[in-house]
């Protein structure tokens, strides 16, 4: 049984600096200025160690893409490791509190989200593609660049005022991070935002999205 809804597709400094989206409410109200400087700092400096581990294979899968692979990242236990420390302290400087679910979107979204939910307490809650999912769905429809595909979540899998924040890889055009923003907010979930890997700053995605937006290095191509 789904509840369906249609959106259509949408879709940080660079060495790692965040950007907010110019209408997002200030998110580190609640820490120090010195807080937020260390936190910054160590950031910065996990993140550039990672990114270390990031390869590049140009015109992939087509021509005039540049891919950005993160999988090597998961070989490497230290870059790993940095990479969800990275997540941490971005998490720490939003200033909200710890989410009570982390929404992890299919699929690299699953390499992220369930780790960052353990270290801090979170539920992780999956966003599949449709039929992947048993029971009682939410579902949204979105459109990409060649047809339409439909992300599911358990309805019971969030409950009304749970605050959530949603964890992938990268934010291209942003069609399925507005999705999956849609079906948290269909199940009653409080959207603290969204935070990334990678942006694929010239594509714009994070215009449609309609939470603070975070990432941790930015890309031109």
């Amino acid at each position: 049984m789904s509840n369906s809804t249609v959106v259509t597709d949408p879709a940080a400094d660079q060495n790692g600096s965040s950007r907010l989206k110019s209408d997002a409410p200030a998110s580190t109200s609640k820490l120090s200025s010195n807080e937020i400087e260390a936190i910054q700092r160590e950031r910065k400096e996990k993140t550039e160690y990672f990114r270390q581990a990031i390869s590049q294979t140009p015109d992939f899968p087509k021509p005039g893409i540049l891919f950005e692979d993160i999988f090597p990242i998961f070989t490497s236990p230290s870059h790993h490791e940095a990479l969800i420390r990275a997540y941490e302290l971005q998490i720490q400087e939003l200033g909200v509190g710890t989410p009570d679910v982390i929404v992890g979107l299919d699929a690299r979204g699953f390499l992220i989200g369930p780790t960052l939910a353990l270290r801090a307490g979170s539920k992780f809650v999956p966003v599949r593609k449709a039929g992947k999912l048993p029971g009682k769905l939410e579902t949204v429809t979105y459109e990409k660049e060649y047809g339409a595909d439909t992300f599911a979540i358990q309805t019971a899998s969030i409950k009304p005022s749970d605050k959530v924040l949603v964890v992938d890889d990268l934010i291209a055009t942003g069609g399925s991070a507005a999705a999956a923003g849609e079906l948290v907010k269909k199940c009653g979930g409080q959207l603290l935002g969204y935070v990334f890997i990678i942006e694929l700053v010239g594509l714009k995605g994070r215009d449609k999205l309609d939470a603070p937006v975070y990432t941790l290095i930015e890309s031109q191509a």
